[in-house]
């Protein structure tokens, strides 16, 4: 998808190195058919918290992992709803800093859990690395959970 160019940002590296792992994942939120990514100021924090706020919206990641020369990818989606929130909280959210570096503006791994009233999905996703869909990748690309846990 154009969201997640990384399939063939990978395709165009011809150089592996043996037993190099590559791994990139990047995370947007999607509300009423916009995409939030990082907010640029604390104004734009404030704007995606306020749209945010009281509703539900969607948070997708697309990673993408080579190994050995082949490249597996995929988009995970995660379903949030925040409570509904005044604009004192907002305000007071955004002043501690936490969301400042990640899409939607919140960081649900920290104080912004309690903006979120319901999840349905991969938790580890909205924190911005959906490790189960990793795994799936991870032994779709040949790199065996068993024989990685095993130690062989």
């Amino acid at each position: 998808s154009t969201l997640f160019p990384y399939t063939t940002l990978f395709r165009s590296t011809n150089r592996d190195r043996e037993g190099t792992l590559v791994l990139a994942a990047d995370t947007i939120v999607a509300v009423d058919g916009r995409i939030l990514g990082k907010p640029a100021d604390l104004a734009e924090g404030r704007e995606m918290l306020s749209l945010l706020q009281g509703r539900g919206h969607e948070v997708l990641t697309g990673i993408a992992l080579r190994w050995a020369g082949r490249t597996v990818s995929a988009v995970e989606r995660t379903a949030v709803r925040f409570r509904p929130l005044t604009a004192g909280e907002i305000a007071a959210y955004l002043a501690t800093g936490e969301g400042t570096d990640k899409a939607g503006s919140y960081a649900i791994q920290g104080r912004g859990s309690l903006l979120v009233s319901a999840i349905e999905g991969d938790y580890f996703n909205v924190v911005g690395l959906p490790l189960c869909c990793l795994g799936r990748l991870m032994e779709s690309a040949g790199l065996s959970l068993e024989r990685l846990w095993s130690g062989l």
